[in-house]
């Protein structure tokens, strides 16, 4: 099994943030620092992050977190601020954000230990539709409306269409769903932006046929089997 895929297996984080911690260094196969993706891992090796070692998950858990605003999603931060794992204390499992919510943003959040499905979920080809409750300043025009759905310019590339829906119009303020299947960083507020919109506030409502339904702010549930084949069915579809 390969390096970045086994770290993933054990609960470490998503394949992709994996393959930037063995590149920085913080892996050690057998007592040397491997710094090469491609490495395999073989039945006996010794594996440690951190000067941890590491070992394959038993057993996966995913669980739907209400994320409120005033928390970051990651699992440890620089500025010492609160992260989302702050609300999952109770859980024995090790488990990881899949994809983020800025700072600023609430609303549904994926957290589990399963790597495989996390990098499935987040990969942009496989197109995985979330759903924002968006509240803009301004009243949002017809043409910024139809640029949003048809893709604007944000950090020098192009937007894939959007899906706009507005709920409702006031006269300094604009709430309406958009529903896009990237992660780029920041996207929804950089593409409001982009359209002359500031985002007033921001909320994540649903990814793929998932919703929040009646699960609290701050609060968190397991997911249920039926929920958990569906979002291995939609990782997996390219």
């Amino acid at each position: 099994m390969r390096l970045q895929k086994y770290l993933a297996a054990c609960g470490i984080a998503s394949r992709r943030k994996c393959e930037a911690y063995i590149l920085e260094g913080k892996v050690e196969v057998n007592g040397q620092v491997v710094q090469e993706l491609g490495t395999k891992v073989e039945p006996g090796d010794k594996v440690t992050f951190g000067g941890k070692e590491v070992k394959l998950q038993e057993e996966y858990v995913y669980y739907m977190l209400n994320k409120p605003v005033g928390y970051v999603t990651t699992v440890q931060d620089e500025k010492q601020r609160q992260t989302v794992l702050d609300l999952v204390k109770d859980t024995k499992h090790r488990v990881y954000p899949v994809g983020r919510l800025d700072y600023n943003t609430s609303g549904l959040l994926l957290l589990t230990n399963d790597g495989e499905l996390t990098y499935g979920l987040t990969h942009p080809k496989h197109h995985v539709n979330k759903c924002y409750e968006v509240k803009v300043q301004g009243v949002l025009s017809d043409e910024a409306k139809r640029a949003l759905k048809e893709g604007v310019l944000i950090d020098g590339k192009m937007t894939y269409p959007a899906k706009v829906k507005v709920l409702r119009k006031g006269e300094k303020s604009t709430v309406f769903q958009l529903t896009i299947h990237e992660g780029r960083n920041r996207q929804v507020r950089k593409m409001c932006e982009a359209v002359g919109y500031p985002v007033l506030l921001l909320k994540r409502v649903s990814v793929g046929k998932l919703t929040l339904d009646d699960l609290e702010l701050g609060c968190y549930r397991a997911l249920t089997e039926r929920e958990i084949s569906y979002l291995k069915q939609i990782s997996q579809n390219g």
